[in-house]
């Protein structure tokens, strides 16, 4: 969040510096946490792809220092006035269950807002990240095998890389955060490869570390066939969500996706040399999987709409837990040959709107008031990679002066 940004053209960038927040992204993540509780029972989290921290920052505040914000900032302020008028008004209210409720309802709001001893959060980036409060950061490439045991003894002190077999946890972690994107080219085919790379080697680095029934959140970019990676997730998790937050510009291809619930496959080993588990073994496993799939007869129907006479060929066998429906349409002699062998595999996920329309819209530019005063971000960015050209520009600049 640098000063390059107009302060007039978005609400949430605005916000972000008057409360604190390192970028506007922190947004995302507490309207994603508001949406689906994602910090419920949470005390292990490995935050990829990190810089400048925003996101590692909404973790320190409110796992750690045990801050509210949203709705639950909203419930507790409620309860807290709740509280205050039963003792100005006392008479009013005579019912002590009710009363006692209240109390008990404050003193339970009170205890999870205490600073939390047991959590544990490592954050990895390539570019440097300012130091936060509880946080260990890693400044490491995901995409490589040595990070797993980099990760793991940040995670637990005592784990020794010799001795332990594999690369799975001792001590696995609850939740997994990627908010990592490429930098965009505006060849959106282009983009979205790149990204879906990234999220691939960021769930190769998850599957390593997260616990049976973990939650898993990545950035990605929505294009033609991203319905294929839906169908990916869904082999290791039972519930996945595509969410679109308030804060992500309506006009961005970004959307987040939510995993719920990790249940590998049964004998699945997480290693990043082998990725998803299979690595040179995919062709293989396929062919495997093709030969004990059963047999299902054709059916051939006429199609009065188009002329032609159309064959269905409908499996319920689950697929690693994915319903695979086979659809193929039989041409007339004219058409391609090729077409008649187009089988489609794929699961669909549901979407979510994150937040109401109560929110600031992040594709508006707001009027702002005569006496307002521009805030400089709350962390500046450390080695940023345009610093150079920065620098060349202002010297080129001060050359063509004088």
């Amino acid at each position: 969040m640098g000063k390059a940004s107009k302060d007039k053209r978005d609400a949430y960038y605005r916000l972000a510096k008057e409360q604190g927040w390192r970028a506007r992204s922190a947004f995302k993540l507490l309207q994603l946490d508001e949406e689906f509780d994602l910090f419920a029972n949470v005390s292990r989290v490995v935050d990829l792809c990190a810089a400048p921290g925003s996101w590692s920052q909404v973790l320190s505040r409110v796992l750690i220092k045990g801050e509210k914000f949203g709705r639950a900032a909203w419930q507790d302020r409620e309860a807290k006035f709740r509280q205050q008028m039963l003792g100005i008004l006392p008479a009013a209210t005579s019912d002590d269950s009710k009363q006692q409720q209240v109390a008990e309802e404050v003193a339970k709001q009170h205890r999870e807002s205490q600073p939390r001893k047991d959590v544990k959060i490592v954050s990895i980036d390539l570019q440097p990240i300012s130091p936060l409060e509880g946080i260990t950061t890693l400044r490491a490439d995901i995409t490589h095998p040595a990070t797993v045991p980099l990760l793991l003894s940040s995670l637990d002190p005592e784990y020794d890389a010799k001795s332990a077999s594999g690369t799975q946890a001792s001590h696995p972690v609850d939740l997994v955060l990627s908010d990592g994107a490429p930098d965009v080219t505006g060849l959106h085919d282009l983009d979205i490869y790149v990204q879906s790379q990234l999220l691939f080697a960021a769930l190769n680095l998850a599957l390593c570390v997260l616990k049976p029934g973990g939650k898993f959140v990545a950035k990605i970019f929505r294009g033609r066939n991203v319905d294929i990676l839906y169908a990916q997730l869904k082999i290791f998790f039972e519930r996945v969500i595509v969410a679109k937050p308030r804060s992500s510009r309506a006009s961005s291809v970004e959307a987040f996706i939510v995993c719920i619930n990790f249940r590998p496959p049964t004998g699945f080993q997480a290693s990043l040399e082998e990725p998803l588990g299979v690595g040179q073994r995919l062709n293989k496993l396929a062919e495997e999987r093709q030969r004990q799939m059963p047999m299902v007869a054709d059916a051939t129907m006429q199609n009065s709409a188009r002329g032609t006479w159309d064959m269905f060929v409908q499996g319920s066998t689950q697929d690693m837990g994915i319903e695979r429906v086979q659809e193929k349409e039989v041409y007339d002699d004219n058409e391609d040959s090729t077409e008649q062998n187009d089988l489609a595999t794929r699961w669909i996920a549901p979407f979510i709107a994150c937040g109401d329309l109560s929110a600031f819209d992040s594709d508006a530019s707001y009027q702002l008031p005569e006496d307002y005063v521009s805030l400089d971000p709350v962390q500046p960015p450390i080695a940023p990679p345009y610093k150079r050209a920065v620098e060349m520009r202002a010297a080129l600049s001060k050359a063509s002066s004088k």
